[in-house]
């Protein structure tokens, strides 16, 4: 019996695209892991009605997203990201500052907070405010919580 080369160059051929085939596939199926330049900068803020962050209301929140490009559900997030990178995401220092508004010295308390990353650094920001009158006068026209 002699052996056909025909039907052995089919098989070899036929099994070097089968195996090329799975390891290809393999390959593909591998998860990839993002690589990025940006280290991220991923936030929730959120307008609360109460004293204590941990038990008052949440009236708004939205989310900001800074880098690689600014976005999340924050209406102005551009301005919003600009703002954050001017202060080094010190958020206390976009609430700190004389008021220039006149407000009254009704006690209805709003908390503001931050929670999130911020340049790969973990984030975590509240304050409180007598009323929302007296927070919309100490961020200073800043729209960072202007939402």
């Amino acid at each position: 019996m002699r052996p056909n080369r025909h039907a052995i160059f089919a098989t070899v051929t036929a099994s070097t695209l089968l195996l090329g085939g799975l390891a290809t596939a393999t390959a593909h199926a591998a998860p990839t892991r993002a690589q990025s330049l940006y280290a991220p900068s991923a936030l929730v803020l959120s307008l609360a009605r109460g004293e204590d962050p941990t038990t008052a209301t949440v009236e708004r929140a939205v989310t900001l997203t800074c880098a690689p490009r600014p976005g999340g559900t924050h209406p102005a997030a551009a301005t919003a990201c600009k703002e954050l990178a001017a202060v080094q995401g010190k958020f206390a220092d976009l609430t700190a500052g004389p008021s220039n508004r006149t407000c009254s010295r009704q006690w209805d308390p709003v908390v503001v907070t931050a929670q999130g990353v911020w340049e790969g650094k973990r984030v975590a920001f509240h304050t409180t405010y007598g009323n929302a009158c007296e927070m919309a006068g100490s961020v200073n026209g800043t729209s960072v919580f202007a939402f």
